[in-house]
């Protein structure tokens, strides 16, 4: 596993055993924005280990939202989350894997909507990553064609983000020098 990824794969997790380790109010909407960052890393790395924490993570912030602390294996989660931070510690991508299968199951049993949270993960990095495409440039429509996702979704990402709208340090009359020489 990339030196980078592992480091912010155990910023996460680390992150998530505290938030359930002191049981807050504030705990959902924590696990909500650590779901932002996740979901922003997936986009960004691309791989499996990513994607999966912010699956987990998107999914664990649903389950406390729908339900009673009651309802679930709180305990068995948080030690679930312990043990993924010792294997990635002790770099054993096996029992690491091993147990992010056992967090899956766990909270599969719990709420049936897994796979809904798989698609909304992967379809907000898409949206992420064509926001990336446009900064660069690249047409909203383009953006997202290439991506397989919805316009009107890109658009509404794109409106809630402050993307520059040209390339700082250029002025306007070399761009403009540039765009007629395009055309001519």
């Amino acid at each position: 596993m990339d030196a980078k990824i592992k480091e912010d794969a155990l910023e996460i997790i680390e992150r998530v055993i505290e938030i359930l380790k002191t049981k807050e109010d504030k705990d959902i909407l924590e696990l909500k924005e650590l779901s932002d960052h996740t979901i922003h890393n997936a986009s960004i790395f691309q791989d499996d280990c990513s994607v999966s924490l912010a699956v987990l993570v998107y999914a664990l912030s649903k389950i406390m939202m729908r339900y009673p602390q009651e309802s679930y294996e709180y305990k068995e989660i948080l030690n679930l989350f312990l043990i993924e931070k010792d294997n990635l510690k002790n770099d054993d991508e096996k029992s690491f894997n091993d147990s992010m299968k056992r967090l899956f199951s766990l909270i599969s049993k719990i709420d049936s909507k897994m796979e809904m949270y798989v698609q909304e993960v992967i379809t907000q990095a898409q949206i992420k990553k064509g926001s990336k495409l446009c900064e660069h440039g690249v047409s909203c429509a383009k953006s997202a064609e290439v991506l397989g996702i919805s316009q009107w979704d890109l658009m509404n990402y794109l409106g809630k983000t402050k993307i520059v709208e040209y390339a700082p340090g250029i002025d306007l009359k070399s761009r403009l020098k540039f765009a007629r020489r395009l055309f001519s």
